[in-house]
């Protein structure tokens, strides 16, 4: 058998994460994505008003997960586990949850290890502007998978925080990545950005903190690497202190996530977080 040869892109791809680490320059996108428009707020129906909305939906979702299952069957993807489903013990009611992001897809993984425990939820997933028109069935599956799109658009960021915060109270689920770009099969957790935990804090809910850890199978995909198996961990949960001022309650819970991660990451990996320099 001959060498596998390995897709340029990822190749391109694993070279600008390497850079972006030694410049510390974690936030940044590193695919190669076309740009997207800037979202006017009729372009978004942020809490499905419309049944064209409606009917694009549940289309998304029996397309996302009929797709995602058929990876699943053909070890495209391997979903190896969920541990920690104790700390969700009592607990019901709404929630910002946190999660590494290395995949466009990990948010199914996030949301198997949940089913287990939720077992009839939605799980709404807050996303880039761009990622809202991208081309394609994957933009389709962006634009009506229960997805939250930020903008810089004023008046459509206003209408995306009414509807998280309306979804929380309405005891809903939100994924927010709060290292906010997407790094391909990056395995170290980055540090975030405040926004999940103002959400937070200003709904008065919980974060239900994730970390996805990855293994490399013994399959070889498409792309010439190793299929990865994903292993979710959910981690105690992290409340707001009201007593606290929003800025100081939100640093507080976003250390405390991040401190979770970095502990679990040095534990199923067996080495210290260190970034390269």
């Amino acid at each position: 058998m001959g060498e596998i040869k390995k897709a340029k892109d990822r190749l391109e791809v694993l070279e600008k994460i390497k850079q972006f680490e030694k410049e510390k320059l974690f936030d940044l996108d590193v695919e190669n994505d076309p740009p997207g428009k800037i979202l006017e707020p009729k372009d978004v129906d942020y809490l499905n008003k419309k049944l064209s909305s409606k009917i694009k939906t549940k289309i998304a979702n029996y397309g996302g997960k009929k797709l995602f299952d058929g990876w699943l069957k053909n070890k495209k993807v391997i979903f190896g586990g969920v541990d920690g489903i104790e700390n969700l013990k009592n607990f019901s009611g709404g929630a910002i949850v946190t999660c590494n992001h290395f995949n466009a897809f990990d948010n199914y993984a996030v949301y198997l290890a949940l089913k287990k425990y939720f077992k009839k939820f939605t799980l709404y997933k807050v996303i880039r502007e761009g990622n809202y028109s991208l081309p394609g069935k994957l933009g389709f599956f962006m634009r009506h998978g229960n997805t939250l799109p930020l903008s810089e658009n004023k008046q459509t960021m206003l209408n995306c925080l009414k509807a998280i915060d309306t979804l929380l109270k309405q005891n809903k689920l939100i994924l927010i990545y709060p290292e906010q770009g997407m790094w391909w099969n990056y395995r170290k957790p980055r540090p975030f950005k405040i926004g999940a935990f103002r959400f937070a804090y200003r709904s008065n809910v919980p974060i239900i903190p994730c970390f996805i850890t990855l293994k490399d199978s013994n399959i070889i995909g498409d792309d010439g690497f190793f299929v990865q198996e994903y292993y979710v961990h959910i981690m105690p949960l992290i409340f707001p202190n009201k007593n606290m001022t929003e800025k100081e309650s939100s640093n507080k819970m976003r250390d405390e996530n991040f401190e979770l991660c970095k502990n679990m990451y040095e534990k199923i990996y067996n080495q210290k977080l260190v970034y390269e320099s």
